[in-house]
């Protein structure tokens, strides 16, 4: 079960999963084909089920930077479970790629209807979050220490 390998679903039991895998779409995408843009509203998270997405910074029209390449397992947009912010990077399809979609409305809808289940969920999104955020600030930390022995900075 591929949810169950996805650090967010990871301790759920398996009538859990079920649940989830009820609410999930189903999307497919040729080489090339853009998934979303920078920019764009995010509507929910998505899981690689098969293929491989390059995610890209486009700082101006000539000066694109990739960021990370995901494949079988990996997952992107999670942020767009906890809100509605524009997407950060654009998302494209490096190869015919199959994607799991978990979109915020239906997020919501099982909240609603199983409050436990959702907020197990939020939790681990919530714990997700809060580590890249601590991993983060380390990493500024050290490239703030490696500007001031460089006296870059003051």
């Amino acid at each position: 079960m591929l949810l169950k390998k996805v650090p967010i679903f990871s301790e759920l039991k398996k009538n859990e999963l079920r649940e989830f895998e009820r609410i999930i779409h189903q999307r497919r995408y040729s080489k090339d084909e853009v998934i979303f843009y920078e920019g764009e509203p995010g509507l929910g998270m998505y899981i690689i089920e098969s293929g491989s997405i390059k995610i890209y910074k486009d700082y101006d029209k000539k000066t694109r930077e990739e960021l990370a390449t995901l494949s079988n397992g990996d997952f992107c947009g999670e942020m767009a479970l906890l809100d509605e912010s524009p997407r950060s990077a654009t998302a494209v399809a490096a190869e015919e790629t199959k994607l799991l979609g978990l979109f915020r409305p239906d997020l919501f809808s099982l909240l609603e209807k199983k409050a436990r289940l959702g907020n197990k969920i939020l939790l681990k999104l919530a714990q997700m979050v809060a580590e890249r955020l601590r991993l983060n600030n380390e990493e500024l930390q050290q490239l703030k220490l490696k500007l001031e022995k460089a006296d870059i900075i003051q």
